[in-house]
């Protein structure tokens, strides 16, 4: 538990008050940004999502929006034809179910086309405040690195633990704290040791002794 408490009162000191790095306006902007944001970066969706959003505003206009003028949109987060195609299938899936509303539901998020647990937990948590934890690729290799996860444990095993160790109702808050660590400070090549407080608990640190 101590380990915890230290990895607790770090990430609160680098990160006092952590969110999403997600520009949005409306609650369907959120889910269709984090759907974008599989394999690339927030930087790039904020980009793409800007003209996107500005350039059809409400769900019916991103349900009839031509499918190659969305692909044209956001082309440069990759994969884009199947995550266009997602966009019109949200939007139509939100308006003949929900009416438009994106519910506090994760049976429902998880049924939507390109939106798996990740997806659901960001939403869930920024929108409704639910205590989860979202295993990204920044989540991943710091809890491997830092002991809290194995190297072989998938993200689900990952999300497991992660909500095991650490107290329910600080989830969704150290959810944005362990992105942000993971993309400005244990990044993937090239991590800040040398500034970071968490040394003695690394294990990539005691593999280098």
């Amino acid at each position: 538990m101590m380990a915890m408490n230290e990895i607790m009162n770090y990430l609160d000191t680098l990160f006092p008050n952590p969110k999403c790095e997600l520009n949005y306006n409306k609650d369907y902007e959120l889910l269709i940004a984090v759907m974008l944001s599989a394999q690339t970066t927030d930087k790039r969706v904020n980009m793409v999502t800007k003209i996107l959003f500005q350039k059809y505003p409400t769900l019916e206009n991103l349900r009839q929006a031509p499918l190659d003028d969305l692909i044209e949109i956001i082309r440069p987060i990759g994969t884009f034809q199947r995550k266009a195609k997602n966009i019109k299938l949200i939007a139509e899936e939100l308006l003949d179910k929900t009416n438009g509303v994106v519910p506090n539901d994760r049976e429902f998020l998880e049924s939507l086309s390109g939106v798996g647990r990740k997806t659901t937990n960001v939403v869930l948590s920024n929108l409704y405040g639910a205590n989860v934890i979202a295993v990204d690729t920044h989540v991943s290799r710091v809890s491997k690195r830092l002991g809290l996860a194995r190297s072989t444990d998938d993200v689900f095993v990952i999300e497991k633990k992660l909500t095991k160790k650490f107290p329910k109702e600080k989830l969704g808050r150290l959810h944005h704290q362990l992105v942000l660590f993971g993309r400005y400070y244990c990044k993937a090549s090239n991590p800040d040791c040398e500034i970071c407080q968490l040394t003695d608990i690394c294990k990539e640190k005691k593999k280098e002794h």
